[in-house]
């Protein structure tokens, strides 16, 4: 569950409501929320491939929505975090539940910023690994 400090967080960056958007179809939740690591849930139910699989675009898509947000949050007020790179390894197959993603930063410059994100089921096992780059810049 998200904790007051990390709604804030989000209200401030996307003014908290997702309705529309590709966060709100995928049905991620926000868990944790600080530029150094946020956390998200994402059901893999809604989500697969025709064989019942988690599509790998979705773990691309949990991936990127929690490697921006941090990246956002770390550009700063007045700045945007806009996604330059990702890519993805998938290491296991997902077929119920719900999949864990973990951003962590792993540069925070000026001009961008770099997250590595594991993705893991109920278990703990790891589904997929990637890492987003984001280019930083003034909102205009």
């Amino acid at each position: 569950m998200t904790n007051p400090e990390d709604l804030t967080r989000l209200e401030k960056l996307y003014g908290g409501d997702y309705k529309g958007t590709l966060i709100a179809t995928m049905g991620i939740e926000f868990i944790e929320v600080k530029a150094e690591r946020v956390v998200a849930r994402m059901p893999v139910a809604g989500n697969t491939q025709p064989y019942g699989l988690l599509h790998g675009g979705a773990s691309c898509v949990l991936a990127e929505t929690i490697g921006s947000t941090g990246a956002a949050l770390h550009a700063g007020e007045g700045r945007q975090a806009v996604g330059i790179e990702i890519n993805a390894t998938h290491h296991r197959s997902a077929t119920s539940g719900h999949v864990t993603g973990v951003a962590t930063r792993v540069h925070g410059g000026r001009s961008l910023a770099t997250y590595d994100i594991e993705i893991t089921d109920e278990e703990g096992r790891r589904v997929c690994t990637s890492r987003v780059t984001c280019m930083l810049r003034d909102a205009t």
